[in-house]
C-alpha cells in the first residue's frame, strides 16, 4: 500500500472512531494499523486497528470498518501456549455482520467482497448493533462486514498473534506493507 493510500484511509478511520465517541491518545492513533491484507483494495477488503494492550494473557482492541468495507475469512489456529485465541466482539458504532461456521440462513445480509467469493465459506450470520457482543472460540472460520455507515468494534481477546491467523485465501499477506 502507497504512504498516501494509508493516509486517507488512516484519517477515514479516525473519523469513524470520532463519530462512535471513541477518545484515543495521540499515541494511539500514531500508532493505528491498516491492514490491506495485501490485495490492493483496502475499501473494500481491509480492517483499521488500534491494540490498547497484548500481553501474554490478554488483548484489547478497537477495530474500524469503513462502509461495506470486509475482514476476510479467517481462524486463530492453536498455538504452542493455547489452543488459539478466543475473542469477543463487541459492536460500539455502526451495524457488523460477522459469519462463523454454523448453518447458514435463507438469505444473507452482506456479501463476500464481488470477485472473491470463492474464499467465503461460512455463512452463519451474527448481526451485531451497537451494544451487543460475540464470542468467536478458537479454531473457528469467521469473517466480517460493516453496514453503510462503517463500524467500530471492540475486541477482547487471549494473547493476540496475528501473524499466525490463517486465512481461506491463500493470497493474503497480514501484516501491512507500506511503500
Amino acid at each position: 500500500m502507497k504512504r498516501e493510500e494509508y493516509e486517507v484511509i488512516k484519517s477515514k478511520a479516525l473519523e469513524l472512531f470520532d463519530q462512535a465517541n471513541i477518545i484515543l491518545t495521540e499515541e494511539e492513533k500514531g500508532n493505528l494499523e491498516v491492514a490491506d491484507f495485501g490485495l490492493g483494495k483496502v475499501e473494500d477488503t481491509g480492517l483499521q486497528l488500534i491494540t490498547y494492550v497484548n500481553t501474554l494473557q490478554v488483548c484489547a482492541k478497537e477495530l474500524a470498518l469503513l462502509p461495506y468495507q470486509t475482514c476476510p475469512e479467517h481462524k486463530h489456529p492453536k498455538r504452542d501456549f493455547d489452543d488459539g485465541k478466543e475473542e469477543t466482539f463487541r459492536c460500539r458504532f455502526g451495524k457488523v455482520y460477522l459469519y462463523v461456521e454454523g448453518e447458514a440462513p435463507g438469505s444473507l445480509s452482506a456479501q463476500p467482497p464481488q470477485g472473491d467469493e470463492e474464499y467465503y465459506t461460512v455463512f452463519n450470520e451474527i448481526v451485531l448493533k451497537p451494544g451487543e457482543q460475540y464470542t468467536i472460540y478458537p479454531n473457528t472460520l469467521h469473517w466480517f462486514k460493516a453496514g453503510e455507515e462503517g463500524a467500530i468494534v471492540s475486541e477482547f481477546s487471549t494473547r493476540s498473534t496475528d501473524e499466525s491467523d490463517i486465512f481461506t485465501d491463500p493470497r493474503i499477506k497480514r501484516m501491512p506493507e507500506i511503500v
